[in-house]
């Protein structure tokens, strides 16, 4: 990171920011052309839980190529001042990379939707009609790296 003072390290300081956070930004490779998407998301222990169709560009590419970057932010404020181009933000980010992995499992699929559910703010228990769970997705992802960031 350029600006080191502005660098998050502590890892319950970025586990706060993806709590917080409500839309993660998937950016993904389709052969060599960037594609990203936002996407609702759920917390695991070092993953992501995403849900999308059964089928799709998004599924379509990450059987291809299932290396991935993700960015959350929370904009805290816009404010106007003298310096630089006049005008700046109070803000924290989160920029990952790791692996997607589709999941199969019928019990990971309902934890990870619980887990979707849940940093919805919705209150469980959850109940799911089964037959949506044919029509549903879920991807993991396993997250190899994570950086913060933090502006006032």
């Amino acid at each position: 990171m350029r600006r080191a003072d502005r660098e998050i390290v502590d890892k319950e300081a970025i586990r706060s920011i993806l709590e917080e956070a409500l839309v993660c930004r998937l950016g993904l490779s389709d052969d060599g052309m960037p594609y990203v998407v936002p996407m609702n998301f759920g917390l695991g222990e070092n993953c992501l839980y995403l849900h999308c169709a059964a089928e799709g560009r998004k599924l379509d590419i990450l059987r291809r190529n299932n290396r991935v970057c993700f960015e959350m932010d929370i904009l805290r404020e816009l404010y106007r001042h003298e310096h630089h181009c006049g005008c700046s933000a109070r803000f924290d980010s989160v920029i990952g990379f790791g692996r997607a992995i589709l999941v199969e499992d019928p019990a990971e699929k309902r934890a990870a939707l619980d887990r979707l559910m849940e940093h919805c703010r919705a209150d469980g228990p959850f109940t799911y009609a089964e037959g949506s769970f044919a029509k549903t997705a879920i991807i993991r992802i396993d997250i190899e790296s994570m950086t913060g960031k933090h502006h006032d």
